[in-house]
């Protein structure tokens, strides 16, 4: 199976979407992780409803779009090779059994055979001339013992916030209410808007829905469209020649 699937590798416009987290598939190769198929269901393996919403982005956008094809619990996209929760072996309470006895050598098989061809994938989507990085996410309403999180969607950013300031204003001026770097940091060193887009100096946009949003199809459409002309407005501002 490959890591990675692009879908509109064609389209000119200057968005790159990208979907780390698109699926909850264990490739046969890594065997099973060990989790009951509500577990696999849950955030900890996936984003819910990011994939479905990035495709109705990218055909609105005119963008192309890439995804990852296997579960973050197999080995996360979004964590630089030498992060400590590459390869998670508990997550949000529940402990991953596949994972338990994962050493440095069944790491870098991980690495070889699905982290590194999906970021090869980005990177070469993100070496057109003018690329700017979409990445989209998804998050729990509520952690295990967590209070609820009162956010529809999160802007996360780190040092580049060219796109993030207007994309704040904008959302919060449609009465939503938006986290500025919530549920989540955006400064997470050799994540991949830092590998992609903040190493080289590209704009960047991280939007974090609420996956209770977008459980439908209709509410992945619907937010789709919701987020499509405020991205292109903020783009307008912040970038006005691209």
């Amino acid at each position: 199976m490959d890591a990675f699937r692009i879908t509109g590798a064609d389209r000119p416009g200057p968005w790159v979407v990208t979907v780390d987290h698109a699926m909850n598939r264990v490739p046969p190769g890594v065997g099973p992780l060990g989790l009951p198929d509500r577990d696999m269901r849950r955030h900890i393996a996936w984003d819910p409803g990011a994939l479905g919403t990035a495709l109705a982005l990218g055909e609105t956008l005119g963008a192309p779009v890439v995804a990852s094809t296997y579960s973050r619990l197999v080995i996360d996209p979004n964590r630089g090779e030498d992060d400590p929760t590459l390869l998670m072996k508990l997550y949000d309470g529940t402990p991953i059994p596949g994972n338990r006895r994962a050493g440095t050598a069944e790491r870098e098989r991980r690495l070889r055979l699905f982290h590194r061809p999906y970021h090869d994938a980005v990177a070469r989507l993100m070496a057109r001339p003018g690329a700017i990085l979409l990445a989209i996410h998804t998050f729990t309403p509520r952690l295990r013992g967590r209070p609820p999180r009162p956010w529809e969607v999160g802007i996360l950013s780190a040092r580049d916030r060219r796109l993030a300031d207007p994309l704040l204003r904008l959302l919060r001026a449609e009465g939503l209410t938006v986290g500025d770097n919530e549920p989540y940091t955006g400064a997470l060193p050799g994540d991949s808007v830092d590998r992609h887009a903040l190493s080289q100096g590209r704009p960047n946009a991280l939007v974090e829905l609420r996956n209770d949003l977008v459980a439908t199809p209709e509410g992945e459409r619907a937010w789709a469209a919701r987020l499509a002309p405020v991205l292109e407005a903020a783009r307008a501002e912040a970038l006005p020649s691209s």
